[in-house]
């Protein structure tokens, strides 16, 4: 269950070539494209606005993600989040403090040009352990309640989704030639941090499957 988003998953590097490789194929789209906005768009992938077309689109799926994992925990008991399936496993709680903390460290990386393990030490602090997760994970993130690790989800979000208000089409494409997968834009790392939460989805839910007295698979709300 244990998971690292640190540059070098041999998996998601094979999903990110093919991604990118699409993308140089294909023209930006196109800048009359309307803009969604609104109470009932979330399931309108595209555009958003206030946003650069391609950045828009990102955040929709971005938003399209998010609800199904605050559906999935925000009833849960301490108790419930704190439940270790066995010695390796990840919390419920671990998994979505590891969530925030990709988005901060991927905010601290590619909005404000930090090298990857390199961050201020203010966030180190505060997310390196979620980011890593293991047996220090499984120490010391624990007793907090759903409301604690939504609201460090929001905060993450919303300061990551000021800053692409900020920044246009050119710079999310910007290529990072350094980077340890290869070359590698803006685009694919966002598009990675919202297919790990897509991933630590799936590992929550199966968790909460798992809860002593939870409901048999087919009952499950």
């Amino acid at each position: 269950m244990q998971h690292k988003t640190i540059p070098g998953r041999r998996g998601f590097l094979k999903v990110t070539a093919a991604l990118t490789g699409g993308l140089a194929a294909l023209p930006f789209m196109p800048a009359t494209a309307a803009p969604q906005s609104g109470a009932n768009d979330t399931n309108i992938i595209g555009p958003k606005e206030g946003y650069s077309p391609q950045i828009g689109t990102l955040v929709s799926m971005m938003a399209w993600i998010r609800p199904q994992i605050i559906r999935t925990v925000k009833s849960m008991t301490t108790e419930q989040l704190d439940f270790l399936l066995d010695a390796r496993a990840n919390t419920i709680g671990a998994l979505l403090y590891h969530l925030a903390a990709t988005d901060a460290f991927y905010h601290e990386h590619t909005f404000k040009g930090v090298a990857w393990g390199q961050f201020d030490p203010g966030i180190s602090k505060k997310f390196m352990t979620a980011m890593e997760l293991g047996e220090e994970g499984r120490k010391s993130i624990k007793g907090n309640s759903a409301d604690f690790y939504l609201g460090l989800l929001q905060e993450t979000r919303d300061s990551t989704l000021a800053e692409f208000r900020k920044r246009d089409d050119a710079w999310f494409m910007t290529v990072d030639d350094k980077w340890p997968w290869g070359p590698t834009n803006n685009y694919c790392k966002w598009f990675h941090v919202c297919e790990h939460e897509s991933h630590h989805l799936g590992q929550i839910a199966m968790l909460k499957g798992r809860l002593p007295g939870a409901k048999p698979e087919g009952m499950a709300g």
